[in-house]
């Protein structure tokens, strides 16, 4: 293979990590928060991918790339207020249960809908085509996505960093007992944390939506992956989720381009090594947890 291929690989991980990165943020933030593994996340991607499908034809890929996620989003908040909440001073096994339950729930829920057979999701029309770089000649679609990725990572640090809620999310992650000794109520704010960590894996399923189409499992992949990736960079830890996401695309993308046979478990020979080296992963800390 060419040295242009290759860069293309290396791109094509780059893309394949920003997936990856979304994913493992959404799953983050949660349990930095929360306190809860959410088992659901890979399902929450396909759905959103699915409602994506289901508006595309009426407001646009771009319409669909904001209003899926708001109304997935939607949808996690009502499930913590009405379901998880009742759970955060019981044994944390039973979030993990009703989150599993839940997956099951939604995947077959899709089926439902939207039957049993992959659905064709057309290129949007502006992302068609390809890019010129130097040598290189690259879709113009992923190059979206990883722009799409970038601004939302930006967009999450200037939210943690620098607004009220924010500073409410970062200490009642460290310190939840504190935070509510200063009388603030932590519940609409592990209510909005749960939107949003479960709004960042349907955007992460929109967004992967042209690629490959949707299907009512395609979320299964994805999802493991996301839980490699937190366990890599550290559960709860922002830059770390990051971090692990593109390295872990790479790893992939490179095992498919030097030796396909091993690219689906080159991500859990990392993590295995990684963590025989650091335990908690590379940025894990210590959380404290919600009661």
């Amino acid at each position: 293979m060419t040295f242009p291929v290759l860069i293309e690989f290396l791109l094509n991980g780059l893309v394949l990590g920003a997936i990856y990165v979304l994913m493992a943020l959404g799953l983050s933030i949660i349990f930095g928060m929360v306190g809860v593994i959410n088992f659901a996340h890979g399902a929450l991607f396909t759905l959103g991918a699915y409602v994506a499908y289901q508006l595309k034809d009426t407001l646009g890929f771009g319409g669909a790339l904001v209003a899926a996620p708001l109304l997935v989003g939607l949808l996690g908040m009502l499930i913590e207020a009405t379901l998880l909440r009742r759970l955060y001073a019981e044994d944390p096994l039973q979030g993990l249960l009703l989150t599993f339950g839940l997956a099951m729930i939604i995947e077959q829920g899709i089926r439902i809908v939207w039957g049993l057979s992959p659905k064709s999701f057309a290129m949007p029309a502006a992302f068609a085509g390809a890019l010129q770089l130097g040598p290189v000649v690259y879709s113009r679609y992923r190059s979206f996505i990883l722009l799409c990725v970038v601004l939302l990572i930006a967009g999450l640090v200037l939210f943690l960093e620098k607004t009220p809620i924010g500073t409410i999310v970062r200490a009642g992650s460290r310190d939840p007992t504190m935070v509510r000794l200063l009388g603030i109520s932590l519940g609409p704010v592990l209510t909005l944390v749960f939107g949003l960590g479960v709004a960042l894996a349907a955007v992460a399923g929109v967004l992967a939506a042209p690629l490959a189409g949707v299907e009512p499992a395609m979320g299964v992949n994805v999802g493991v992956a996301a839980f490699v990736v937190v366990t890599i960079g550290g559960l709860g830890s922002f830059w770390g989720a990051v971090i692990s996401g593109l390295l872990v695309g790479q790893v992939v993308s490179l095992s498919i381009y030097f030796q396909p046979r091993v690219a689906e478990a080159s991500m859990y020979v990392l993590m295995a090594l990684i963590l025989l080296a650091r335990p908690r992963g590379l940025m894990g800390e210590r959380w404290e947890k919600f009661e």
